[in-house]
């Protein structure tokens, strides 16, 4: 099968860590939303990263549904069982994605709208969702602190570390570690676990390179 999108998308990052962590074989095509619009029309005409691409051929969208798709096809979840444990996984995994979407919104506001066009009360409005979504993130991880066991890991696990590296990378004035400390340390170490380093967030090479070849 085939994931499509850049790795600096957390959506398309969620899905590649979770093939990894499902022991489940794949090849990645680092295509762009934006630069390689055309290409990617040519695989999902909806041009929404992640695509996955089955092996019969279905193509696939939205880092949830994939996830669960992958997760039906290996036979094991990356959700706990345990309901108070599945319910704190639920909680954190809605926290990260939507502090992953309102960073979304800030970066596009500030790079692909017209400066003079910025609409202030917008962003003002999407920042505080934004440190609201933070501060309760921060918090669940200090009170259930992840293992750094690929082993043990959790959709909510991956999710928050994820979504904070995606946050650093991207802001223009990214959010200081001091702010998140109990997400900022779980971030760095999840970062050095081999399924993350094998997947960098900051890994965003042009497939038009002369000798690229996706793997």
């Amino acid at each position: 099968m085939r994931l499509i999108g850049m790795l600096d998308s957390p959506f398309v990052r969620r899905v590649a860590i979770a093939l990894r962590l499902l022991d489940i074989p794949f090849e990645h095509a680092p295509l762009s939303v934006f630069s390689t619009f055309e290409p990617f029309s040519c695989i999902n005409p909806v041009v929404k990263a992640p695509t996955l691409v089955c092996d019969d051929g279905t193509v696939l969208m939205d880092s949830g549904l994939i996830v669960d798709y992958l997760e039906t096809l290996a036979g094991r979840s990356l959700w706990p069982a345990d309901l108070a444990q599945r319910t704190h996984a639920l909680r954190v995994t809605g926290l990260a994605l939507a502090g992953c979407e309102k960073v979304m919104q800030i970066v596009y506001e500030h790079h692909l709208r017209p400066a003079d066009k910025l609409h202030a009360p917008w962003l003002d409005r999407v920042q505080r969702q934004l440190l609201a979504a933070l501060t309760a993130l921060d918090a669940e991880i200090a009170r259930r602190m992840p293992v750094a066991d690929e082993a043990r890991l959790t959709q909510g696990d991956l999710s928050a570390a994820i979504a904070w590296r995606f946050m650093q990378i991207k802001l223009d004035t990214p959010v200081a570690d001091a702010t998140c400390p109990a997400l900022a340390a779980w971030s760095a170490r999840a970062e050095a676990l081999p399924a993350f380093a094998a997947t960098p967030a900051d890994d965003t090479v042009d497939v038009s390179t002369p000798g690229y070849r996706a793997s």
